[in-house]
């Protein structure tokens, strides 16, 4: 199953505030350890959200709104994608991860992402055949 771990975002990650060298390293040996253990897919970590977008959907109308946001607690600091055979599994993952906002109280949410097969008689197999192809296209440009 794949997993996306959120790092919510604090005050300190939406004032711009960078971790420090020793906590860049401890993320990079967390991160290498996922990587050697074939977890890890992706991950980053993102912006304030002053320097994003949202974008609206209302009534068939988009309306972009600029950032800053303002619930911190609802927003994201960054994010990895896991690939593990439980959540339990990622749990145990997630309980290593060093604190990725010292000094303030901080968070990380696991949620499991869709596979195919969530989707019922719904996703048919001419749907699945688009899904397929257009993943092996994402992985040709990649690869390029």
């Amino acid at each position: 199953m794949k997993v996306m771990v959120i790092v919510k975002a604090t005050k300190n990650s939406e004032a711009g505030v960078m971790p420090s060298e020793n906590m860049l390293a401890e993320m990079g040996r967390f991160n290498e350890e996922l990587v050697k253990a074939g977890i890890m897919l992706a991950g980053d970590g993102l912006h304030p959200s002053v320097r994003g977008k949202r974008i609206q959907f209302s009534a068939g109308k988009r309306n972009v709104v600029d950032g800053p946001f303002a619930e911190t607690k609802e927003l994201i600091a960054g994010y990895w994608i896991w690939q593990v055979r439980s959540m339990d599994e990622a749990v145990e993952w997630a309980r290593r991860c060093p604190d990725p906002m010292p000094g303030e109280e901080s968070e990380l949410e696991l949620r499991p992402i869709f596979e195919a097969e969530d989707f019922g008689a719904e996703f048919t197999p001419e749907l699945r055949a688009r899904e397929e192809a257009l993943r092996a296209e994402l992985e040709r440009q990649q690869k390029a």
